[in-house]
């Protein structure tokens, strides 16, 4: 796990201002902050050529990694700090062997090396912070023994405000946040740490929606690839995060291969350790017509269409098996409403009316939550006119709506913002307030 894979501008700047600055460390040792001792030490490296410190770390790399890391522990300034987390970086940068140097600091105190970085995380300096974020997922990344859960915890918690969408051209807080999950959820005990905290995972979800850089759509995309191979995350993540017609949105509108790329793979891992929880929603997505789309396409590594494929047959397979109620059924799950051909058959309706009272209404309720809950005016106007169709082809059907809120629902949508809802509306409320009452 090199530095550099958790990098950015800001932090390639802002180490190279630091690097030059004066640290009074005399003062330290005068207070009594530092030994004479670690004075010798830290004088021997700072602020001199890369090649001097590369020959002193060579033959005495452990007895800095230590120095560096008890610095941390006992002092405080922001602007020292940063000069000795650009002093770990700088140790560590393209020499991934002495990765080990630090993550056996605790041989020698056991809050080594973790607990430092950790509280450097809370100080006030936005630099301070995503330096000991890059470092700690650096040497998280490569810990040999299981993550400790008092130190994988709180930084996951500080990830999580760090990948929270804001507005804004730049937001280094996220660009580093997304890197260092990346290069985390290669660990599988990350994985299950990470599905459990929803702030990370909401966080990811609304980068997407505003539509970020290739580059960021990428990273993020990679993030849901690596959590997709965990069965319980592909079981349930489109149910709570509603990931698959987004994944969608983002492989359509991608103008970067490797975006396609990681967006089909994510899908191949949730088919196969899912698939009756996702093959639906994948369906009411529009992904089969979207993967024959891609099947046809020329990509420059092979891997992507032996995965279309996979995705376009398993679809195919799924695709041929339903009944129209089952298209009806998985539409309904996945509270995509839109408006296919099923809505507005009679046919349909006078056939399958009754099946949405199987289950104690299950499915009834679903689209009445639908009818209560979303926001979306294409999913309002055909909830409010499927209620409608139910009424008008299931004579006691009024009575089942009306106790469970439908109807004041419906009367409320007609003064909607939304032409389309408020006509759907008006033409299921006749329907409901028509008909003669009968009970069940």
């Amino acid at each position: 796990m090199s530095v550099n894979l958790v990098s950015n501008v800001y932090l390639d700047e802002n180490s190279a201002r630091i690097r030059a600055k004066l640290v009074p460390w005399e003062g330290y040792q005068r207070a009594g902050l530092v030994t004479s001792e670690e004075l010798a030490l830290i004088k021997k490296v700072d602020r001199q050529p890369r090649a001097k410190t590369e020959s002193i770390l060579l033959s005495d790399g452990q007895t800095y990694a230590l120095l560096y890391l008890r610095l941390l522990k006992k002092l405080t300034r922001d602007d020292t700090v940063s000069c000795i987390l650009v002093l770990v970086g700088d140790a560590l940068a393209d020499h991934d062997e002495r990765i080990p140097l630090f993550t056996r600091s605790v041989e020698s105190d056991p809050e080594l090396p973790y607990t430092p970085l950790l509280k450097t995380l809370e100080a006030q300096d936005e630099f301070v912070q995503l330096k000991a974020a890059q470092l700690l997922t650096v040497l998280l990344a490569a810990e040999p023994a299981s993550l400790p859960t008092h130190v994988l915890t709180p930084f996951l918690t500080t990830l999580a405000s760090f990948v929270q969408y804001s507005s804004g051209t730049v937001n280094n807080k996220r660009d580093i946040g997304v890197q260092c999950l990346e290069a985390l959820l290669a660990r599988p005990e990350c994985r299950k740490a990470v599905w459990v905290n929803t702030g990370i995972i909401h966080g990811l979800v609304e980068i997407l929606k505003h539509k970020p850089s290739p580059q960021m759509s990428y990273q993020v995309a990679f993030c849901f690839w690596l959590l997709s191979f965990e069965e319980d995350v592909s079981e349930q993540i489109d149910k709570k995060y509603d990931i698959i017609p987004l994944l969608v949105g983002v492989a359509q509108t991608a103008v970067k291969e490797k975006v396609i790329r990681v967006v089909v793979a994510t899908f191949r891992n949730l088919i196969t350790k899912a698939p009756s929880a996702n093959l639906p929603a994948m369906l009411v997505a529009q992904l089969l017509p979207f993967s024959k789309n891609l099947a046809a396409r020329k990509f420059s590594d092979e891997d992507i269409l032996e995965d279309v494929c996979f995705l376009r047959d398993e679809l195919s397979v799924r695709f041929e098996s339903l009944t129209t109620y089952d298209e009806y059924s998985s539409e309904l799950s996945s509270g995509h409403l839109s408006w296919t051909p099923v809505h507005e058959s009679d046919a349909f309706w006078k056939d399958n009316a009754t099946k949405l009272n199987d289950n104690d209404h299950e499915q009834l309720k679903i689209l009445i939550k639908l009818l209560k809950e979303s926001t979306d005016p294409i999913v309002l106007a055909v909830a409010v006119h499927d209620v409608g169709q139910y009424v008008k082809h299931y004579e006691r059907g009024k009575k089942a709506v009306t106790d469970l809120g439908a109807k004041t629902r419906a009367m409320e949508l007609m003064t909607d913002k939304n032409p389309d809802v408020r006509y759907r509306a008006l033409l299921s409320v006749q329907l409901l307030v028509s008909q003669p009452w009968v009970t069940v």
